[in-house]
């Protein structure tokens, strides 16, 4: 299993070159009312056992670009992802906060 901390650009550099990528957003529905990385599919890591139920449900093949507000929800993220057997899982460091791309509501 892969699981790597990437810096924004490399995170998006990967992603753009990246056919079999999904974006994961685990932070709480009231961070996300403030917007998003487009097209990222919202799972909150605080809903704890809730988290891994969701998360069994994707495709376990698929390269996940997980993101928090700062990095660290989603490095925890991922390395549960990788205990239930992901493949391959890239923690954006830094996170939303420091997000300098488009934004989506």
């Amino acid at each position: 299993n892969i699981m790597a901390d990437l810096i924004q650009s490399d995170w998006v550099n990967q992603l753009e070159k990246d056919d079999n990528a999904i974006i994961l957003d685990v932070r709480t529905d009231e961070e996300v009312a403030e917007g998003k990385i487009p097209n990222a599919i919202q799972i909150d890591i605080y809903k704890g056992q809730g988290f891994i139920y969701a998360v069994e449900e994707l495709d376990k093949s698929k390269n996940f670009y997980v993101y928090c507000r700062s990095g660290g929800r989603s490095a925890q993220a991922c390395a549960i992802m990788n205990q239930l057997g992901f493949d391959t899982t890239y923690n954006l460091l830094g996170g939303f906060s420091e997000w300098t791309g488009e934004v989506s509501n």
